[in-house]
């Protein structure tokens, strides 16, 4: 190889070399720049913590139950003869339900009426010859003896009066009761036997009545829910009777019906650690059927000061609730809370947080570790419906 090509070579590799030093160094800088320029702090709407007057209520499960309710059974024997109401039907107190067959027992008092005539027939004699002999005795027109058996014939004759009037009652009841009447109102169930079938006294049940409005919701608290409403009801901060309660169905929003607790239990199951209350719950529409599954708001403690935050803020680690809150320099800060019950759509909470708290409500997914730095943006703290 000549010099003169032996040095264009060398050139060329050095211009090489020159070249790809540069790229390097512009590569590197931009890299370093890169990593010197931190990305922009995620956006998150923030609210402020809503303080207003509330009354706490605590939710508890239940179920519904008829205050009245009855087996319907004859007071006396017989045939049925026949059923004079709907299945299923309301009925009032005094409606006619079945009629046992009535002619024995017609028969029977007719014979009772006709066994009173008689027997007062008989006094009326007994009491006439009775005045005179107390005449005749004065004057000894009559011994003594004569006296005395006709005064034992008018107390005896009285005596049969009396014994054939209560026969007489007697038969008239019975002859009453082949009207099987409701002893109260409310809906009717089916008729368990047909006509012609026989029945027996007290024994036989024909169908039944259950009471409509009010009814009964039965609920049971627990221990611990059970010891706090007596300290508070201790301190004055809850009445000791009469508590209200809202009463919801599964098929109904919030708890549109009211009532108040009329019975709280003389002891705790220890079994479950509840204990059993209930409340009387008007029914004028006829929406609550005995035996229904209900939710059950019971007044927990009287009006108070709360702290109310969007359920959509509050994060679940383990068995601990906890939201995020704007702290210095914008970073977000965790709280864990103790939640109370829903009121008008936000969740209060009982300890854990400040009045001028600001919560994250949204955009919590952007934060995944305690003072990760955000970029706030204020936003009404929301309602949802309650459920």
């Amino acid at each position: 190889m000549s010099h003169r090509h032996y040095f264009v070579a060398s050139l060329r590799v050095s211009l090489f070399t020159a070249a790809m030093t540069v790229m390097a160094s512009v590569l590197t800088a931009c890299s370093d720049s890169q990593a010197e320029a931190p990305p922009p702090p995620p956006e998150v709407d923030v609210a402020m913590v809503v303080t207003k007057s509330v009354r706490q209520w605590d939710e508890f499960t239940g179920r519904i139950a008829a205050i009245g309710s009855v087996d319907i059974r004859p007071r006396v024997s017989g045939y049925i003869d026949r059923i004079a109401f709907k299945e299923g039907d309301m009925v009032k107190a005094g409606d006619l339900l079945f009629v046992i067959d009535p002619r024995p027992y017609r028969a029977t008092y007719d014979s009772a009426v006709a066994q009173l005539e008689r027997a007062r027939a008989s006094a009326q004699l007994a009491q006439a010859q009775y005045k005179r002999a107390e005449s005749l005795i004065k004057t000894d027109a009559i011994s003594t003896d004569t006296y005395d058996t006709r005064s034992a014939s008018l107390g005896q004759t009285n005596a049969d009066v009396h014994a054939a009037e209560a026969a007489l009652a007697t038969a008239k009841l019975n002859l009453d009761f082949t009207e099987v009447r409701s002893p109260i109102a409310g809906r009717v169930s089916r008729a368990l036997l047909t006509l012609g079938n026989l029945v027996q006294a007290d024994q036989t049940v024909l169908t039944s009545v259950v009471s409509q409005d009010p009814v009964y919701v039965y609920f049971q608290p627990d221990e611990r829910s059970f010891l706090r409403y007596r300290e508070l009801t201790r301190k004055g901060e809850r009445a000791s009777s009469d508590n209200p309660v809202q009463v919801g169905l599964a098929s109904e929003t919030g708890f549109p019906h009211s009532g108040t607790v009329n019975f709280v239990n003389n002891q705790v199951d220890a079994a479950t650690g509840t204990i059993n209350v209930r409340a009387t719950v008007p029914n004028p529409d006829g929406i609550f059927v005995p035996g229904l599954y209900a939710r059950v708001q019971l007044e927990g403690r009287a009006q108070y000061m709360a702290m109310l935050i969007d359920d959509k803020a509050i994060m679940t680690d383990q068995d601990r609730k906890y939201v995020y809150v704007i702290g210095p320099e914008d970073k977000a800060r965790r709280k864990d809370i103790v939640l109370g019950s829903v009121q008008e759509g936000l969740r209060a909470v009982q300890s854990g947080l400040d009045a001028n708290d600001r919560v994250i409500v949204s955009g919590l997914q952007k934060i995944f570790a305690p003072d990760t730095k955000v970029k706030p943006n204020v936003v009404a703290m929301s309602t949802r419906s309650q459920s």
